[in-house]
C-alpha cells in the first residue's frame, strides 16, 4: 500500500465515529484532520482521542473544508440523507455508516443523487471484514461447499447501547431494528449468495427491552427479537434469528451456511471457522455413522489484540479496504446500491412483523 497520507472528516464522533477514530488511529497513511458533532460531549471524547484534529460545531463551517480527502459519515441514521447532499460539493471520498437511510425513498434519492459522483462512495457493511467472516465468505465464493442453498445468522447479544438523546430508541429515527442492527446481516446473506431477495416473512415483537423508559411521554417502539426468512432469486433461502436481551451468550454472532457439497460454520467473538464436508459416498448411512471426523476442519482465525474493539477487528480491515480503493482509484467493494438493498430487506422485515404476513421485495422498491 501507497504511503501517501488520507487526511479524513468525521461528520458524527458518538459511539461509532470515534470508534472509526481510534481504528484510523492505527493505520500510519490515515489522519482525522477535522470533525462536526453538534453535541458538546462527542466533540470533548473526540478532542481528547485525536488533539489534534480540528473540532467544529458549525456545519457550514465544516463542509467548508476542501482540503480533506475523505469523509466518513457516522451521524445517526435518520441524518445521512438530509446532509449528503452538502458534504458531495468538493468531490471527497466518502463511507457512509450503516444504514444507508431509512425510507426506501431517501435510499434512491441518494443512489440517484450519487450516480455519477467522481469520489468513491463506500457503504459501511463492516461486517463482511471480520476476520473470521471474510474467511467463511472466500470459502464459499471459492466453491469449497459448491452451491450454496441455506444460510442463517444468530445475532444473540446485548441491548442497543444508549446513544445521545437516545434517538436509537425509535423507529422514525432508526427504520427499526431490522433496518438499523440487521441491515449488517441481510448484506452478508446477499453477498453470501450472490443473489438478490426475492420475499420476507418476519415474527418480532418487543419482548423486555426499554419498556420502563419514557421519552417526553413517549415509550420506545424498536423490536428486540424476530425471526426472519428471506427466499432469493437464486432458489436458496436464508435466515435471522435475533434476540437483543441474550447478553449472556458465549458467541454473539453465529453464522451457518449449507451448499451441496458440506456446510460452513462461523463463530464470534471466538473467531473459529468450522468446515464440514460431505461423504462423496455415503455407504454407513444406515449404520448411524453420520459424521465423519477426518472432514472436518476447525479453524481459528487470529485477530489482533489492538483492531478487535473495532467490531473484532472488521473496522480496522475496512477502512485497510477503502484506502486502498482510493489509492488505486479502485470502484468501492461496498456499493450506494449494496446499502440499498439491506434497507430494502430490513423494511421488508419490519413490514412483514408489523402486518403478519409475507412480503414482496418489489412491494418495497417500487
Amino acid at each position: 500500500m501507497s504511503d501517501q497520507m488520507i487526511r479524513y472528516g468525521i461528520v458524527g464522533v458518538g459511539l461509532m465515529g470515534r470508534e472509526h477514530i481510534r481504528i484510523l488511529s492505527l493505520i500510519p497513511n490515515a489522519e482525522v484532520a477535522a470533525f462536526y458533532d453538534p453535541d458538546e460531549t462527542s466533540r470533548l471524547r473526540a478532542t481528547q482521542l485525536v488533539p489534534s484534529a480540528k473540532s467544529y460545531d458549525d456545519f457550514d463551517n465544516f463542509c467548508k473544508r476542501d482540503d480533506l480527502d475523505a469523509l466518513i459519515i457516522s451521524s445517526p441514521n435518520h441524518t445521512h440523507a438530509q446532509i449528503l447532499p452538502r458534504l458531495i460539493q468538493n468531490s471527497q471520498h466518502i463511507l457512509i455508516e450503516k444504514p444507508l437511510t431509512t425510507s426506501i425513498e431517501d435510499a434512491k434519492m441518494v443512489s440517484d443523487l450519487l450516480h455519477d459522483y467522481q469520489g468513491i462512495v463506500w457503504t459501511g457493511m463492516e461486517y463482511r471484514y471480520a476476520p473470521p467472516v471474510s474467511y467463511a465468505i472466500n470459502e464459499v465464493h471459492i466453491g469449497t461447499i459448491g452451491q450454496v442453498h441455506m444460510v442463517s445468522i444468530r445475532e444473540h447479544r446485548h441491548p442497543f447501547l444508549p446513544k445521545i438523546g437516545d434517538w436509537n430508541r425509535f423507529n422514525r429515527n432508526t427504520g427499526g431494528t431490522l433496518v438499523e442492527k440487521c441491515c449488517h446481516f441481510f448484506d452478508l446473506m446477499r453477498f453470501i449468495l450472490q443473489s438478490d431477495p426475492v420475499s420476507v416473512f418476519g415474527s418480532g415483537s418487543i419482548g423486555l427491552n426499554h419498556k420502563n423508559e419514557r421519552y417526553s411521554d413517549e415509550t420506545p417502539d424498536i423490536l428486540d427479537n424476530a425471526f426472519v426468512i428471506i427466499d432469493f432469486d437464486s432458489g436458496a433461502r436464508a435466515m435471522l434469528d435475533l434476540c437483543m436481551f441474550a447478553e449472556q451468550s458465549t458467541e454473539q454472532t453465529e453464522i451457518q451456511i449449507v451448499g451441496e457439497a458440506g456446510k460452513i460454520e462461523c463463530r464470534q467473538p471466538s473467531a473459529t471457522v468450522t468446515i464440514g464436508l460431505r461423504e462423496e459416498s455415503r455407504p454407513n448411512w444406515k449404520l448411524g455413522n453420520y459424521r465423519n471426523p477426518d472432514r472436518i476442519d476447525k479453524i481459528n482465525v487470529p485477530i489482533q489484540s489492538n483492531i478487535a474493539s473495532g467490531h473484532g477487528g472488521a473496522t480496522y480491515y475496512e477502512h485497510l479496504a477503502f484506502i486502498e480503493a482510493i489509492l488505486n482509484k479502485r470502484p468501492p467493494q461496498v456499493t450506494v446500491d449494496d446499502g440499498l438493498w439491506s434497507v430494502a430487506m430490513g423494511l421488508a422485515a419490519e413490514k412483514s412483523v408489523q402486518e403478519k404476513r409475507v412480503v414482496e421485495i418489489e412491494e418495497i422498491l417500487q
